[in-house]
């Protein structure tokens, strides 16, 4: 069996065991609405209240408010909408606030969408305004000078979740305390818990967003800390819950498997240190070069968190560096998994003044707080395989002309696609059919499963099935069954074989990442 090698926690991060066992008992025996003020209820409200007061102490939130989210986009689209209306109440009074919502230009999505809507939804007619960012993808200082006095609302991140890159939140902080009383500002810190230090009451910062499947919480859950004093309006109003901050009864699940995460930073120990986690990029790094030797990291290992990675090799698309990897067990992203499936270069990267071809290539490798020395070295391992096979590949594949069979182009047909459900018995109906690997050929050997759905597999890279399978393609046709990783490679192959005349072919849904067969063997 093999062991996937996980590096791509800024998406997302497995759950603590702890955090698990926690969800499991609030589910089982701690399951009452915290809004019951029977003894069943009682506990549940024990367990908010415990939560909450770990959080306010592992943040240093002081006095300010910490509100229970679904995670960081309702936590941004909070924080929004509360500056916003604010903002819209003083412009009826009369008092002068700035005509500019800026947000850094390295932004997740989420936050200029967010200014966007919010400012139509309530007719403010303010002006949103990219933050420039310098060459090693920290906010302009001096245009922020420039541009500050005019500000009614400042969104910045504490850590970018493609390249990772830390702000200069004292700068920005100074900036703002000295030429923009009147703005607001949001700061995105959902890629700097458990990785910086953090005591937000001792900030100036008005809103904070958390999301807890950033650290080994479960989705759907997350924070928002609202300093003393800043103005807010709920999104979702109706039960009262959390204080009338958030109405709806209270994700129980969530808040537990958060507080055991809160806990484990709290307590130390759990996590790895700060020079655990420098010396394990080093690591990862020099297996990165070792493997590609003209490799670029897009981001300076100084000014960016020690657990991101975001690089690019000249003339491999990032896509094939993904493809690469996976095959050999190694999760890796390409850029931010809200965009992986936008086939665009990274707006982070661009604005970071990166050229085109880099932007366009970048990889992104992200560990979680849980790294040892054994997952490191199994890492590095992976690694290292893939530049293997890479290096072994003496030359791209060639397309090559098919043969077409006698007889019209046939149609798609639904029974040519192999749910997982239905794949084992089609291949013990079937023993005479081959199964095909349509990943290119240095994928095929850095997978180090030499067998696929219980029996051997030819490989024939998309570019070559006409010669790597002209044994098959005769008269009569040999059952074949193509699988790539996600599918996407194996039904082309299917659907060119089938305008070409061919009836005997089949492709497995959702390739080798969600078949349940392949997940088994993996």
């Amino acid at each position: 069996m093999t062991t996937d090698i996980y590096l791509d926690c800024n998406a997302t991060t497995p759950v603590l065991p702890a955090a698990l066992a926690a969800a499991q008992n609030a589910m089982g025996a701690l399951f009452g609405n915290p809004s019951s003020s029977h003894t069943t209820g009682l506990q549940a409200r024990h367990i908010v209240d415990s939560v909450r007061a770990c959080a306010a102490r592992v943040l240093g939130s002081g006095d300010g408010q910490l509100v229970f989210t679904s995670g960081a986009t309702e936590g941004i689209q909070t924080a929004v909408l509360s500056a916003l209306c604010a903002v819209r109440d003083r412009q009826a009074r009369g008092e002068a606030v700035g005509r500019l919502l800026l947000y850094g230009a390295t932004e997740h999505k989420a936050v200029p969408q967010s200014l966007a809507h919010w400012n139509a939804v309530l007719g403010l007619q303010l002006e949103l305004r990219a933050l420039p960012v310098d060459a090693e993808g920290r906010h302009d200082l001096a245009v922020l000078r420039a541009l500050a006095p005019q500000a009614a609302l400042v969104c910045t991140m504490a850590a970018n979740n493609e390249t990772g890159v830390v702000s200069d939140l004292a700068g920005i902080e100074a900036v703002l305390n000295g030429v923009a009383p009147q703005a607001y500002w949001l700061v995105d810190c959902v890629q700097a818990l458990g990785k910086l230090p953090l005591q937000l009451a001792q900030t100036r910062i008005d809103y904070a967003p958390f999301s807890g499947h950033k650290l080994y919480a479960p989705k759907g859950i997350g924070l928002l800390y609202v300093r003393s004093g800043a103005p807010f309006t709920p999104l979702l109003a109706g039960g009262g819950q959390e204080a009338g901050r958030r109405a709806g009864t209270e994700n129980m699940v969530g808040i537990a498997a958060l507080g055991a995460v809160l806990q484990a930073l709290e307590d130390g120990g759990s996590f790895c240190s700060p020079s655990q986690m420098l010396q394990f990029r080093e690591r990862l790094a020099q297996s990165l070069q070792a493997a590609w030797p003209d490799i670029v990291f897009n981001a300076p290992f100084a000014t960016a968190l020690p657990t991101t990675l975001n690089f690019s090799v000249p003339g491999v698309a990032s896509s094939v560096i993904v493809d690469l990897l996976d095959a050999a067990g190694v999760r890796v992203s390409a850029g931010s998994a809200c965009s992986a499936q936008l086939a665009a270069p990274s707006y982070v990267l661009q604005a970071m003044g990166v050229p085109d071809w880099q932007a366009a290539s970048a990889v992104r490798l992200s560990f979680g707080a849980l790294a040892d020395d054994a997952f490191i070295d199994a890492a590095c391992a992976r690694i290292a395989r893939c530049g293997a096979a890479w290096r072994a590949e003496v030359a791209p594949p060639l397309p090559d002309a098919l043969p077409p069979r006698h007889g019209p182009a046939l149609a798609d047909d639904p029974a040519m696609h192999l749910q997982p459900e239905g794949l084992n018995n089609f291949l013990r109906n079937h023993p005479e059919a081959v199964l095909v690997d349509v990943r290119e050929a240095y994928e095929h050997r850095a997978d180090p499963q030499p067998l696929r759905f219980g029996r051997a597999v030819r490989n024939a890279p998309l570019g070559r099935l006409g010669p790597e399978l002209a044994d098959c393609l005769g008269d009569p046709v040999v059952p074949l069954v193509f699988f790539c990783r996600s599918g996407r490679r194996s039904l082309r192959a299917v659907q060119t074989l089938r305008q070409l005349g061919y009836a005997q072919v089949w492709q497995v849904v959702g390739g080798l990442a969600t078949n349940s067969i392949a997940a088994s063997a993996d």
